[in-house]
Order: C-alpha cells, then structure tokens, then sequence
C-alpha cells in the first residue's frame, strides 16, 4: 500500500489530501469526510477494507476542516463544496481513466456525495453513503435559527458551536475520548455552512428519484445526530438504493459496536459492482 499527500487551490484555499493506492488497483473511490472532523479519521478503518477491495483511495480534508485552510467551519457556498468535490474526482479520474470510480460520503460528506450525482452530470459509477445528513435528530433551538437565517444574508461567515454532542458518534466510550482529544476536530459552524447543507438534504430527499446509480446506504436507529428515517424516506423515494440499518447503531458505524458488519457489507457490495 502507497500513501502520499497532495495540495490543490480551491477559491482561494490550500487544501490537504491524500492518496492511498493498494498493490492491485480495480477502482478509484473518493471519500467524503463529515462535518468537524477530518480525512484522517478513515485511515484506521476504512481505508483499509477500501485498499483490500482494490480500491485507489482519495481523500481531502474539506474547507475549514483538518489540515486544509480556511475559517474553522465556514466554507465559500454549497456550490463551491461541489466543485471541490469535482475536483478530487477529476485527479482520480485523470490517475486511473480506465477504472471504475465511486463516492463514500460520511454525514456531511454523504450529504455531498448524494446531491452531487443528483446535480450534476458526472463519471461515477456508484454512491455509498453512511449515516448521510439528510436530516437532523434533534431540532436546533428556534432563537439559534432565527438568529442564523438572519447571519446567513449579513454575515454569513460568522461561526458558532454547533452544539452536536461528541457522545453521539459511538456506544464505545474510548472512541468518544479519542475523538474529543482529536486536536483537528472542531465544534465551530457558520451559516454558509450549515443552512445550505440542511437544505441540500431535504432536496435530496424530494429529489431521491432522480438518482441513476446504484447507491448503498447505511444508518444506525440509534443515531442521535442524523436522523435515520431521513434516510430511510431518500431509500422509499428511489428504486437504485441499498439500505442497511444497524439497529441501535450510533452515528460513525465505523467506529461503533458494528464497524466489522459495516465493513464488510461495504466490501461485499463494491465486489458486487467490479
């Protein structure tokens, strides 16, 4: 296994990825973190079972996240999420032109993942999204939205704790510590940020019937951040989708009780798709 890191300008911004290639490459898969946290944080668990499957991993680290620049939890618009994404599927595409390539979007990635193979014309051969913000669990304070929708036309870089409880990503205590001591972790969310994501989800809800590939689709019921119904709905609403629910799951099924049934249904549905 090959690991090397690169650099690209997006809108003004340096931002940090990185590649993993496996021995024997079948396929490109380019991997959408969540929101807060970072690329890094798949290299313990997922990336592996990617490279096994003879899958060329790309990551990056989004605006505002991990080892990438810009104000910790703004990003630039929705649009230009998108076109960042774009851009890490044109260098995989460009690397490997002959082979398959396919999304992992996780939360906030899996968002992104879902609405970009329903937005725009594209080379992607198939989706997976885990415990995808389509819809949140909880409802924000209304003061909190009111004050943001307001921020959003007049200062919409302006950030704020998101207020996301860190004992929500898993029922193993030791992997809720190890994410809080995470120094490139964040708990900062802007406007821009947060309200075009809220609203890209229930679009792609509405919209799930558009979707052309085969698409997996993995939630846990117990997730207290993402609401897995929410998925469920996008699930009822296309006729491409794979849903797996771990009941009493929590919100990263790859480092909950589950992560060895998570990874291997992965696996076992790219196998199905080279």
């Amino acid at each position: 296994m090959q690991k090397s890191e690169f650099e690209i300008e997006s809108y003004g911004t340096t931002i940090y990825g990185i590649t993993i290639l496996p021995a024997e490459i079948r396929g490109s898969v380019v991997l959408v973190h969540g929101f807060g946290e970072h690329s890094g944080r798949y290299l313990e668990n997922v990336v592996p079972m990617l490279t096994e499957n003879g899958m060329a991993v790309y990551l990056y680290d989004n605006f505002g996240h991990g080892r990438s620049g810009g104000k910790r939890g703004h990003c630039p618009s929705y649009e230009a999420l998108m076109d960042l994404l774009e851009t890490i599927i044109e260098k995989a595409q460009n690397e490997f032109p002959k082979l398959p390539i396919f999304l992992y979007g996780h939360s906030m990635g899996g968002n992104l993942v879902l609405n970009y193979v329903l937005r725009r014309e594209n080379v992607i051969n198939g989706v997976i999204a885990s415990s995808p913000y389509l819809r949140l669990a909880f409802d924000p304070p209304k003061w909190k939205m009111v004050i943001g929708k307001l921020l959003l036309h007049v200062f919409p870089s302006i950030t704020m704790p998101s207020g996301l409880d860190s004992k929500g990503i898993s029922r193993i205590p030791e992997e809720v510590g190890k994410y809080m001591a995470d120094s490139l972790i964040h708990d900062l969310v802007s406007p821009m940020f947060s309200f075009p994501i809220i609203e890209a989800g229930e679009w792609a809800i509405a919209n799930a019937s558009l979707l052309k590939l085969q698409t997996l689709l993995l939630h846990g019921t117990g997730d207290p951040i993402i609401d897995y119904k929410g998925t469920e709905e996008f699930h009822k609403n296309s006729n491409k989708t794979t849903l797996k629910l771990f009941e009493s799951g929590y919100h990263e099924l790859h480092y909950d009780l589950c992560k060895a049934t998570l990874l291997q249904t992965i696996g076992n549905w790219l196998r199905g798709l080279l």
